[in-house]
């Protein structure tokens, strides 16, 4: 069975978390794997959330959630650039992506830090996730001239939205591997919509409920085997679903990308995660299906 076909049997079975691009990243991942000088594995996927904000607050999504953190703040060009030359050391070739819990497009610069990450790591994969609601033609085009590879759009408001950012690609004649479009919205035929995460925390607001496992998945976790997630700040996290910040392994202002790569609380972390080992937060209170992909990574941190 295709990895995509498994995720989509898992979702539909146990409605639980699984990213739906999880087919086209495991191609990604699979080609971009390589061993760093000492034999450890490097990331597949670079994940940087370059701002606090947002513009919208999803019942979904942690920032609605009113114990979230709200700041208006940055990730800096210095550390974005601090990172971008370190990974040009290894030849870094997966997925450099902007996203997390934000609008990557509200950061007015984000053409500046597209072209220099696509200069320094001209094999890697570009991509953005954002929710569409800043972009235009104009904006679009310049993504795309500044060496975004594939922008990810999730559409939270029906069929019409949908249509306008189908056209709107298609008028500047991308092709269609250079744009996914994510539903975020219930088709009236079906039985559920949104693939929803707890994301390690409790989501209690008023529109939306979603409460903690009774006790923690005993499944491996393959995420930070192959997953380097930064914040706006330089804290580096587990990854994207620990919004709470239960578990920071480093943070670029004080670390390089290698230190905390494989310091001694990622491999700690990992070491228990590659084994079904959840009983720590934040991924005690995880119940996203995290071995889905990664396999060969983990595999590669064992030897």
């Amino acid at each position: 069975m295709e990895v995509g076909q498994q995720a989509n049997k898992i979702m539909i079975e146990k409605k639980v978390f699984l990213d739906p691009n999880i087919e086209r990243k495991s191609k990604i991942y699979d080609a971009s794997f390589k061993l760093m000088e000492d034999g450890v594995p490097l990331p597949s996927i670079i994940e940087v959330s370059n701002s606090g904000i947002c513009n919208r607050e999803c019942s979904f999504c942690p920032r609605s959630d009113p114990k979230y953190n709200h700041v208006n703040e940055f990730f800096s060009n210095k550390l974005h650039d601090k990172l971008c030359d370190e990974l040009a050391k290894y030849n870094f070739s997966g997925i450099f992506a902007y996203c997390g819990f934000n609008e990557p497009l509200i950061k007015k610069d984000i053409y500046r830090d597209i072209n220099y990450a696509r200069k320094i790591l001209p094999k890697s994969k570009i991509e953005i996730v954002t929710n569409g609601d800043v972009l235009n033609k104009e904006k679009l085009k310049k993504l795309y001239d500044a060496g975004l590879t594939t922008i990810l759009i999730s559409v939270y408001d029906g069929g019409d939205a949908e249509n306008k950012f189908y056209e709107m690609c298609e008028s500047l004649n991308l092709a269609k591997e250079a744009y996914v479009i994510r539903n975020r919205y219930k088709e009236a035929q079906e039985d559920f919509g949104l693939t929803l995460s707890n994301r390690a925390g409790n989501l209690e607001n008023a529109s939306y409920k979603v409460y903690s496992l009774s006790e923690p998945l005993k499944k491996p976790c393959t995420y930070p085997s192959y997953m380097f997630f930064v914040d706006y700040n330089g804290d580096v996290l587990m990854c994207s679903h620990d919004w709470g910040k239960k578990l920071i392994l480093g943070n670029l202002n004080k670390n390089s990308f290698s230190e905390i790569w494989k310091g001694k609380k990622s491999m700690i972390a990992r070491k228990k995660l590659n084994n079904s080992n959840r009983l720590f937060p934040p991924c005690n209170k995880c119940d996203v299906m995290g071995d889905v992909v990664g396999d060969k990574h983990a595999k590669a941190w064992k030897n």
